[in-house]
């Protein structure tokens, strides 16, 4: 190699983080930016049929809270309703209309919930 010339390309970088510079197998980073989501500080609660053949979900959106958290708080959620649902990207879905039901179990929890979409 050259004494002045660059180095272009290096198989080394594959292995290691960009941001904290630590190998994959002990970065966290991917942890923390999932676990701190980004919210504007309003719970919002909506109703989507979109991709579900016309049977709807009743959508909670923006909860601060991390994805054990968020679990937790679905399982109680699905039991005050009496019916199913998933946490999927930090968004809980619980089958079947339940705005109502949920926002009135949100406030009691001490969240600050709206009703979103007509």
């Amino acid at each position: 190699m050259k004494k002045n010339s660059t180095r272009v390309y290096s198989t080394e970088t594959g292995s290691i983080c960009p941001t904290c510079a630590k190998k994959f197998s002990a970065c966290k980073c991917k942890e923390i930016m999932n676990s701190t989501t980004k919210t504007d500080g309003k719970v919002r609660v909506s109703k989507e049929t979109k991709g579900r053949k016309g049977s709807g979900v009743s959508l909670i959106s923006g909860l601060p809270l991390s994805e054990k958290d968020l679990k937790l708080l679905a399982k109680k959620l699905k039991q005050t309703c009496g019916s199913g649902g998933a946490v999927k990207n930090g968004i809980i879905e619980i089958q079947g209309e339940h705005r109502d039901k949920l926002l009135e179990e949100l406030s009691k929890l001490g969240f600050s919930a709206v009703k979103a979409g007509g």
